[in-house]
């Protein structure tokens, strides 16, 4: 899986946890609080986010990344990519 495949699992999730979002186009360079998604929610992705990639991260090591391309980037790399 490659950082634009770890991206995709958390746009699903962001559509997902705010289905009004799911009618918006969203990108790698959005940043979550731009789409107006809450910390609630954010934590929510994230957690879904990493459940459907199997991983297990302390929630303090992914709070660096300001855009959903970022994000990803961190991700795909803990999975080892």
């Amino acid at each position: 899986m490659d950082s634009n495949q770890v991206a995709d699992v958390v746009i699903a999730e962001i559509c997902a946890t705010v289905p009004e979002l799911s009618q918006r186009e969203i990108t790698r360079a959005h940043s979550m609080a731009e789409l107006g998604v809450d910390s609630i929610e954010r934590s929510e992705i994230i957690l879904a986010s990493m459940e459907r990639l199997g991983l297990k991260i302390p929630m303090v090591q992914l709070h660096g990344p300001r855009t959903i391309g970022e994000l990803a980037d961190l991700l795909h790399a803990k999975l080892g990519g």
